[in-house]
């Protein structure tokens, strides 16, 4: 019996995992950088992942499919930290980066999103006014806004400016700025995580 088919969470068939002998076969040439094996295992497993790990987590296609390149770009990168003497299919590994890394991402979206309502308000001047006490902070924070975003990769800065302080729709952004929506999606999912890590406000 295949080690680890029962796994709680985990929704693959035992039948769906390859034998051992041939997951170490692989094993052995993700440790020598062989591409071509990730991409036996992306074609074992690739689409399980995809859909029963990754999806549901991050329900956003353009992130989620991200999330399932960077998966195996790790198994490449870390293919020395999988036990190959392990009696469990290689499938569960595989399965615990691409959780790791829809989590890391989800968060980074739900912050993201934070921060496009942050940014919105900034841009906003119909939005409640900050109470009497408050509007020297409030101009302070735009201050340090405006001066994290020109710290940016302009490409980023760009989209945070089209999108949240122009005001324009997804698809006029990425007209502007040549690229699909898809694509403008994903800029746009980086460029505010460049700006979270970068933006440091003043805290008294």
């Amino acid at each position: 019996m295949r080690g680890g088919s029962a796994e709680e969470g985990s929704l693959v068939d035992e039948a769906e995992l390859q034998p051992l002998a041939e997951e170490r076969s692989i094993v052995e040439g993700l440790l020598r950088g062989d591409r071509g094996a990730a991409g036996t295992l992306y074609a074992w497993y690739g689409d399980a992942l995809f859909r029963e790990v990754i999806l549901p987590r991050l329900p956003i296609r353009e992130l989620a499919e991200n999330v399932l390149v960077d998966t195996f770009r790790v198994v490449l990168e870390r293919a020395e930290t999988y036990n190959p003497d392990s009696d469990r299919s290689i499938y569960f590994w595989l399965r615990r980066i691409a959780i790791n890394r829809a989590i890391d991402v989800h968060r980074a979206h739900q912050r993201a999103r934070r921060l496009e309502d942050a940014l919105e308000r900034e841009a906003d001047p119909g939005a409640a006014a900050p109470a009497p006490d408050q509007g020297a902070d409030a101009d302070d924070t735009r201050a340090q806004v405006e001066a994290t975003l020109r710290t940016l990769n302009p490409r980023y800065a760009e989209a945070l400016k089209l999108r949240l302080l122009d005001d324009l729709d997804r698809e006029e952004c990425a007209a502007r700025m040549g690229v699909t929506v898809g694509n403008f999606d994903v800029i746009l999912h980086r460029a505010s995580a460049a700006f979270k890590k970068a933006f440091q406000p003043d805290v008294d």
